[in-house]
């Protein structure tokens, strides 16, 4: 899987920006490399100015000794996918995520705009897709072990609602592994790029 990231660094007077890629990448990791480097305003900050991203979550339905490290394991007959769809739909209807939120938190609000939460079956890949205007810390993770519970059947549609309600993190399912979660997306507004 291809995955883009972004970073911005502060960097005075002019610069060969394909000299600087090349250079960059002969001394980075092997699963690490510099596609691009632009030219953005001065106030430019690859975090905040972020007006959406997007995530995925993989779910491997077989056993792949190739996916180990990359996806989480659950047999597919394990999972009601219709049920898990309905309950990430729901999230639409939501703008307070507390209940996905990690417990002990400095964050100013719980508020996110979420614009896609849908699962896709892909050969025999489960993928969660979702997207927003700036997640929490853990969230997705979060999110993602509660809709489990939900396609295991041991939360109901209503359950799930009332766990978002609740805007209580201890009413929300475990947190998913770590490995199966990618950032596969980052969208930025048009004026913080110098043409």
């Amino acid at each position: 899987m291809h995955v883009s990231f972004f970073l911005h660094v502060d960097i005075e007077g002019d610069i060969d920006k394909e000299k600087l890629k090349f250079k960059l990448n002969s001394f980075l990791p092997e699963d690490i490399a510099i596609f691009q480097i632009v030219d953005v305003r001065d106030d430019a900050h690859a975090r905040f100015d972020a007006v959406s991203r997007s995530y995925q979550y993989q779910v491997s339905l077989v056993k792949n000794v190739f996916e180990n490290d990359l996806s989480l394991k659950i047999q597919e007959n394990d999972l009601d996918i219709d049920k898990m769809n309905q309950a990430a739909q729901l999230m639409m209807d939501y703008s307070d995520f507390k209940c996905f939120s990690r417990s002990k938190t400095d964050v100013k609000t719980y508020q996110c705009s979420i614009s896609e939460s849908v699962w896709i079956k892909e050969g025999n890949k489960l993928i969660y897709c979702v997207t927003a205007n700036r997640f929490l810390r853990n969230m997705v993770r979060a999110i993602v072990g509660t809709l489990l519970e939900v396609g295991k059947h041991k939360m109901s549609l209503d359950q799930f609602r009332k766990v978002i309600e609740s805007r209580d993190r201890t009413m929300a399912g475990a947190s998913a592994k770590a490995k199966g979660l990618y950032l596969t997306h980052i969208q930025y507004p048009k004026r913080i790029f110098i043409k």
